[in-house]
């Protein structure tokens, strides 16, 4: 039983570093890479870093996109024509009977029936099947008590006792109890706040594969160890937490492999994978970075398409950042035909979030009167998606 509330509480300790790496001479990449996260808007010099290159334009001089595999366009077309449905198409096999559904394996290893109420929602149950259990020193019983106990799950919410009952499954070497007991002894509210005992706990858990404790374990190198060191040696519990699906280890390892230098190269080269996985997880801060570097060119080839759709993705989760930055993508057409409503709305909305931008701003000034009350009217009906 993994834990996903804790994947975050010291994201700003990589970012810290990170930040601070950039500055070590020598290192292009990584100067590269730290340019776009601070939250700044994009001044008029940016704007010659989105170039848009040789593209084909329409008759009309804007940027025809209609035939382009991925565009905002052929997605629109795409769906308007209907695709056909992968695998079985139900209507060429309608009428004819579907082969069987292979039988599973039978299943012979030990069945743990509180953790199977558990799962099935019989929490009353799960709680009478793990109590002697955990009173006989069973870790894994010990950890479901916990659980029920903190989430208030057929049992009275009793945080005292879920923590008790953590630290005694933790003692017996559970690796999710030793991660849970590990933020509560970090937190220091209901046990007494103990950083060594927790750094133990959390280091033990990542060793067992507990996914979630890899990535703070690996945030606490980072915070404990400033500069290429701490990433170093975080790195390794990184990739793992990264394995096992956490976004925001496959954030932090795009972010390395990128900045880091002396990398070997198959890992610098999968960067854009990684930062791909952690947005597509939905990790809105990596949905706005895949974007950027996508038309910019960073990892990886320029796709500005690709790029305007993460943006837009993000933008339209409430990122202020991506906001600003889709509105200099319209303004510059990169990746979608021009739209100056479109750009206008989405400035208005950074800016009333409070990100300034003088170039946009000029922008902005320029159009009509009729044209920013469109822009206006369509900020106002925005909603975050």
């Amino acid at each position: 039983m993994r834990s996903s509330l804790f994947h975050r509480p010291v994201l700003f300790a990589l970012a810290a570093c990170l930040a601070a790496f950039v500055a070590v001479p020598g290192s292009p990449h990584a100067q590269q890479a730290f340019d776009r996260p601070p939250m700044r808007p994009l001044a008029p010099s940016d704007v010659r870093v989105l170039e848009r290159g040789d593209q084909p334009a329409s008759s009309d001089g804007t940027l025809d996109r209609s035939a382009r595999p991925g565009s905002e366009a052929a997605e629109e077309q795409k769906a308007m024509e209907g695709d056909e449905p992968q695998g079985i198409n139900i209507y060429a096999r309608m009428g004819a009977p579907l082969p069987d559904v292979p039988p599973e394996p039978e299943y012979k290893g030990k069945v743990d029936e509180a953790y199977g109420a558990f799962q099935r929602g019989f929490f009353l149950t799960a709680v009478d099947k793990a109590l002697p259990r955990a009173q006989l020193g069973d870790p894994a019983a010990q950890t479901l008590l916990a659980e029920l106990m903190d989430r208030g799950l057929g049992i009275k919410k009793d945080l005292k006792g879920a923590a008790f009952w953590y630290g005694q499954a933790a003692a017996g070497g559970d690796p999710a109890a030793m991660f849970k007991y590990a933020m509560l002894l970090m937190e220091g509210k209901v046990v007494p706040h103990d950083k060594a005992k927790a750094d133990e706990y959390m280091r033990k858990a990542a060793d067992a594969g507990n996914g979630s404790a890899q990535f703070n374990w690996a945030q606490t190198l980072v915070a404990d160890n400033p500069g290429a060191k701490g990433l170093s040696l975080a790195l390794p519990y990184y990739e793992k937490a990264a394995e096992d699906g956490i976004a925001d280890a496959q954030y932090a390892v795009a972010q390395i492999y990128e900045s880091l230098k002396d990398l070997p190269e198959d890992k610098r080269n999968k960067a854009r994978y990684w930062l791909d996985r952690s947005a597509r997880a939905g990790f809105d801060t990596a949905q706005l970075d895949i974007g950027i570097w996508m038309v910019n060119g960073i990892a990886g080839e320029r796709n500005y398409e690709e790029g305007f759709r993460w943006l837009k993705i993000a933008a339209n989760r409430g990122n202020v950042i991506a906001q600003n930055r889709l509105s200099h993508l319209y303004v510059n057409a990169l990746g979608t035909r021009p739209d100056p409503i479109e750009a206008a709305k989405w400035y208005v909305l950074s800016r009333r979030a409070g990100l300034k931008d003088p170039a946009l701003e000029d922008f902005y000034l320029g159009l009509t009167d009729e044209e920013q009350k469109k822009a206006i009217d369509a900020a106002n009906r925005f909603r975050r998606g």
